[in-house]
């Protein structure tokens, strides 16, 4: 069979195949889950691909799932990735009325699209044309939340990084994969649907800022306190200070949240926590601005005899995608999406840690427009299905047979042009090398 043909069969077969797409996509965005606590999420992927008839390794990075179909040789391999975690969103209408945690990210569609291409492939015996493996990957913990909770894992040695796709690269489990594919949700207005292929996201360090102060009646006897509020108060106003500095090629983010702030109306705060990310646009720039941010919330500290410690923690590295996937994707896209319809996006100011994979390997990270409201927020809503679950899937697997068809021969030419920014060694000496 050529390439051509085969290409029309998984297209069909994505079609045929839609409507459980949907039905799965649903039963995740139903009961959401956080970062590392993904068990009834993986235990969906799994029963999944046991209907497939998959094999896979369970339990990587805690709640991750790994399966792997072979193609006619092993030589190469690629990877279409789904993520497994929720946010915290309490306001939006399918928030899990206990944890807060609510699936306007859109990861639930990921892992329907991981599915599909599952289903494309096994349906039309589409990997007996191919060569090379294809794993599907379900990934824990994307969204780096709960600071306070991970770092304790981190403390009792169950993980090592944050992040899902970083412990999964530190404990090897990349290591036989050469490119990795992924699309992310976006919104949009257009009622065809869009495709944003290429652009880059920024990394981050991630931060929790611990400000000791004294205790003392607020009212009776405030000269024998040390406010950590106040102090906390002015460390923020020394980073603002500071934002004329920000060069707007940099790209850089602080947002700062509070999560304990004092006790008792009556009682000078002697404990403030903080959590907070420091984003730029190159790993570089991130270590540079976070320097200078900890030297600014320090200060605040020190303005009023308080102390100030700042736990520092590797987040994401920025996302660079590969211009030979992304051309590959955007030739696909315009027999499905239709021309007008793709985007080349800026510089976006978000991060995932599939830009720490993107220091290694070659990926792709399309963000799918089929949604309406801000991501994140309690107006998230998927208005458009269609681009989402089959449209989407469809254009994954046509990029993963260019990639794969003709013994490989796309995938050699992308890796032959890709330069690592990193090696393995280079990125964990990096992200160790922040605390």
């Amino acid at each position: 069979m050529n390439k051509e043909e085969l290409k029309l069969q998984v297209c069909a077969a994505v079609e045929k195949r839609a409507r459980e797409m949907v039905e799965f996509g649903q039963s995740v965005f139903d009961e959401p889950e956080l970062g590392y606590k993904e068990l009834k999420t993986s235990e969906k992927v799994q029963k999944k691909l046991d209907e497939l008839q998959i094999p896979y390794q369970t339990g990587m990075a805690l709640t991750g799932v790994k399966g792997r179909l072979k193609g006619a040789s092993s030589r190469r391999t690629v990877a279409v990735l789904g993520e497994l975690d929720a946010i915290i969103c309490r306001r939006h209408p399918a928030a899990d009325t206990a944890t807060g945690a609510a699936h306007c990210c859109g990861h639930y569609v990921q892992l329907a699209d991981m599915l599909g291409v599952a289903m494309a492939l096994q349906d039309t015996g589409a990997m007996q044309y191919l060569g090379g493996d294809v794993v599907f990957f379900a990934v824990p913990a994307e969204e780096c939340i709960e600071l306070e909770y991970r770092n304790e894992l981190r403390e009792h040695r169950k993980i090592h990084f944050l992040s899902g796709k970083q412990e999964l690269i530190y404990r090897g489990e990349f290591d036989d994969i050469d490119a990795a594919l992924q699309m992310h949700v976006a919104t949009t207005d257009d009622p065809q649907g869009t495709i944003e292929i290429g652009g880059s996201l920024n990394g981050f360090i991630s931060k929790i800022i611990d400000y000791h102060g004294k205790a003392a009646h607020a009212a009776g006897a405030p000269h024998l306190g040390v406010n950590a509020l106040n102090a906390a108060m002015l460390g923020m106003m020394g980073v603002n200070a500071l934002r004329e500095t920000f060069r707007e090629e940099d790209y850089v983010r602080f947002h700062p949240i509070i999560t304990q702030g004092g006790d008792l109306v009556n009682v000078v705060p002697d404990f403030v926590r903080m959590e907070s990310y420091v984003r730029a646009a190159s790993a570089e720039a991130m270590k540079s601005y976070n320097d200078r941010i900890d030297r600014a919330l320090k200060a605040g500290a020190d303005a009023i005899g308080a102390t100030c410690e700042i736990h520092n923690m590797p987040g994401d590295l920025p996302l660079h995608q590969d211009t030979g996937l992304s051309a590959l994707l955007e030739a696909n896209s315009r027999g499905i999406f239709g021309g007008q319809h793709i985007i080349h996006p800026p510089q976006n100011a978000g991060s995932t840690d599939m830009g720490d994979v993107s220091h290694l390997m070659p990926v792709l990270h399309p963000h799918i427009g089929c949604v309406h409201g801000a991501l994140h927020s309690a107006d998230y809503e998927l208005v458009d299905p269609r681009t989402a679950f089959v449209k989407a899937t469809q254009v994954m697997v046509l990029t993963l047979i260019d990639l794969l068809y003709d013994d490989a021969s796309g995938l050699e030419t992308v890796l032959s042009d890709f330069k690592p920014p990193m090696t393995k060694e280079g990125y964990l000496d990096f992200m160790d090398s922040i605390h």
